[in-house]
């Protein structure tokens, strides 16, 4: 038989051509991956990012007025192996009767510590709870009022020595 005279083969329909899935799963996959990172984002939210931006800016400026008063006053403070403050200055001031440790992990809120110090007298200061694991902190150490304030970021040890000082601001 001539090919050229025999009828022409059906056309198969349009699920059974492989480029009409190519087509149509490009941009399914788009749709799809789009999905579950949508989902991702929602289960797993940045809690660090702060909608009131304004009120923190102005925050960061009372602190910094707060640390060049402790520059002023010649403040400087030191974490020794048990925990303990010991505040000192080159000026003669009182001692405040408390002080507010705060130890603020780099990327954790959860991990975050305030600790409520008392003055054992001398300049010397103790918390009543332990010093947190550790690792990397962001350490902020002012009076109840918040007159003046040192920041220093340290490291602890295992055993929760101190492997640094709080000093001057930066």
């Amino acid at each position: 038989m001539n090919p050229a005279l025999s009828p022409p083969a059906p056309e198969a329909p349009w699920y059974r051509h492989p480029l009409v899935w190519l087509v149509i799963a490009l941009p399914a996959s788009a749709i799809i991956g789009g999905l579950v990172t949508l989902a991702i984002a929602i289960t797993y939210a940045d809690s660090t990012v702060d909608d009131n931006w304004y009120r923190d800016g102005k925050a960061i400026n009372r602190s910094l007025e707060a640390e060049n008063r402790a520059a002023r006053l010649g403040l400087s403070a030191a974490l020794d192996q048990d925990g303990r403050v010991r505040l000192s200055s080159q000026i003669a001031v009182p001692w405040p009767d408390q002080l507010e440790l705060s130890l603020r992990h780099p990327a954790f809120a959860d991990r975050d510590r305030h600790l409520l110090l008392r003055h054992l007298g001398d300049g010397l200061y103790a918390a009543d709870d332990a010093l947190p694991e550790a690792g990397e902190w962001s350490v902020t150490l002012a009076p109840p009022g918040g007159a003046w304030r040192l920041y220093h970021r340290l490291r602890l040890g295992p055993d929760g020595a101190q492997l640094g000082a709080m000093g001057p601001p930066r």
